[in-house]
């Protein structure tokens, strides 16, 4: 049999659902490759692979799309690791680096300067080594682990998770499992079995993953600013983000 090819992203908020899925029987049955957010996009895309914990924002360029999963990378509040990060506050900021690892974060940031915001700074790509060049009037969107600290450099941080709360009274979903063709029911039942399972484990997760940093707290991370459920409100939320973006919404969700 086949395995079916999957792609992940490689951050922190990751870990519970992959330790779940590699420790689940459904492991024997998929080839897993982990990257960043902007390159899983793009396999899922061009058919390198058949699954994805993917980008949300990638869901309108695909032909067909598939929510197969119970489970995501969400949050309902502040998500403390997809922020703006300034020196100044953000109606002084003249330039904004948006970071180039996930689009959904990008189109979730030009929502958020036009309707909740209400200023209009100059938008600049970022490449590689940007976050060293904030300062001043020129800040930043970083998304990840490598936010991880940098708000004891920036006095200006603007949480994108918070603010979508405040501007729209909904959680929002950054990631979710996306296929590009149907899956068998079965095997949808045992993933969200594994996912399920990864989430219950979370406690034992820190003893495994490192503290990437000594103010951060792990259990605190995964338990109150990720939430992982992909619950009625959350498919609303990205319902509500995927016709901002586009008009192409995915099989399995509800409007």
């Amino acid at each position: 049999m086949r395995k079916l090819r999957v792609t992940a992203v490689s951050y922190l908020n990751t870990k519970p659902l992959l330790y779940g899925l590699l420790q689940s029987p459904i492991a024997q049955q998929i080839e897993l490759k982990l990257d960043i957010p902007s390159i899983c996009a793009k396999r899922l895309k061009e058919g390198d692979a058949g699954l994805g914990l993917v980008p949300v924002a990638i869901i309108p360029e695909l032909d067909t799309s598939h929510l197969i999963s119970d489970y995501c990378i969400g949050t309902v509040g502040a998500v403390k690791t997809v922020a703006l990060y300034s020196e100044r506050p953000l109606e002084e900021v003249k330039e904004l680096y948006l970071d180039h690892h996930s689009r959904t974060s990008v189109e979730l940031t030009k929502l958020l300067l036009h309707g909740h915001w209400k200023v209009s700074p100059k938008l600049i790509p970022a490449s590689d080594g940007y976050i060293e060049t904030l300062g001043g009037d020129r800040a930043g969107l970083v998304i990840g682990d490598r936010t991880i600290g940098l708000e004891e450099r920036f006095p200006y941080v603007y949480d994108l998770g918070e603010a979508w709360l405040q501007y729209t009274g909904l959680p929002f979903v950054f990631a979710a499992w996306v296929s590009n063709r149907p899956l068998e029911p079965e095997f949808v039942e045992a993933f969200n079995r594994a996912m399920q399972q990864g989430i219950a484990h979370i406690p034992e997760l820190m003893y495994l993953l490192p503290s990437p940093h000594p103010n951060f707290d792990l259990e605190e991370y995964f338990t109150r600013f990720i939430s992982y459920e992909l619950d009625a409100r959350k498919r609303k939320a990205l319902a509500r983000f995927l016709e901002a973006v586009g008009p192409r919404a995915p099989v399995g969700l509800a409007h």
